[in-house]
């Protein structure tokens, strides 16, 4: 019912590890049932007829030092019904484990390689997951994982995906202090729970959360003088703003325009900017 991609890479820009999840299926709410990941430890799929037990589960045994290969045994030798499962996991390290079990509906089965484990179940046919596989090794290193997970999730989209049709899909990844104001480890959670398109979707969203939720690039920074300040001053007063620093806290843009001032992120730029 569901396809999936699980991995390891390091973040671009940090060039620290980071570990995600990203699913698709006809499936109400996906995300709430499929993936977890825990910075410094690992991430994990669970789905088929899927035993949710096993994400708290496997994320223990990794975070207490078993590969991802140990981590998958310990979970199918204490299921009764592990022949139902199938399971997707990346450990610390990058190492990576697929488990399809001969009780999933066709067409079932997986990929992994260094970093990624891919799977699915009830899929048109071998070619999703081989999409899948080929667009996450023809994604750029320098992308971020979030990016490079998308990706592979619409490939494997494009050549049918579920042969149900198309329901929910979802997005999680995770690095140390990736989260908003560096305050816990989610670089990205997102989650479309019931829609026409939510791969889709998930993208509009994902780009959404990266304009939000991620600090600007030095690039992106353009120095405020007292002749701009004046004019954003100007502007958010005309917005029935206290202040400039007012508005931006009301519109959420605080991770785009700098706490003293100094600068401002030039597409907040545009939109002060922008025709009335």
């Amino acid at each position: 019912m569901t396809f999936s991609i699980v991995a390891r890479a390091v973040d671009p820009g940090t060039g620290e590890p980071t570990w995600g999840v990203a699913v698709a299926s006809k499936f109400l709410a996906v995300g709430s049932a499929v993936p977890a990941a825990v910075a410094g430890v690992g991430a994990i799929a669970t789905q088929a007829e899927a035993n949710v037990a096993y994400k708290g589960l496997a994320l223990a045994h990794l975070d207490e030092g078993a590969t991802a290969a140990v981590a998958l045994e310990r979970l199918l030798e204490e299921d009764e019904r592990s022949d139902h499962r199938q399971v997707g996991i990346v450990d610390v390290d990058g190492n990576a484990v697929s488990h399809t079990g001969s009780s999933c509906f066709d067409w079932a089965g997986g990929r992994t390689g260094d970093g990624y484990a891919i799977q699915g179940n009830i899929l048109t046919g071998p070619e999703v997951v081989e999409a899948m596989e080929a667009a996450w090794l023809a994604s750029s290193p320098d992308e971020p994982l979030q990016h490079r997970l998308l990706a592979a999730l619409a490939a494997g989209d494009e050549a049918g995906g579920d042969s149900r049709g198309r329901q929910s899909a979802a997005l999680l990844v995770v690095r140390e202090e990736a989260g908003y104001g560096g305050n816990d480890d989610i670089a990205a959670d997102l989650r479309v729970d019931d829609h026409a398109a939510p791969i889709t979707e998930l993208k509009r969203l994902l780009d959404l959360s990266d304009f939000y939720l991620t600090a600007s690039t030095e690039a992106e920074k353009v120095p405020v003088t007292p002749e701009l300040e004046a004019e954003l001053e100007t502007y958010a007063a005309a917005q029935g703003a206290t202040g400039f620093l007012a508005w931006v806290a009301t519109e959420n843009y605080e991770m785009r325009v700098a706490e003293d001032l100094a600068w401002i992120d030039r597409r907040i730029l545009d939109i002060v900017r922008a025709p009335k």
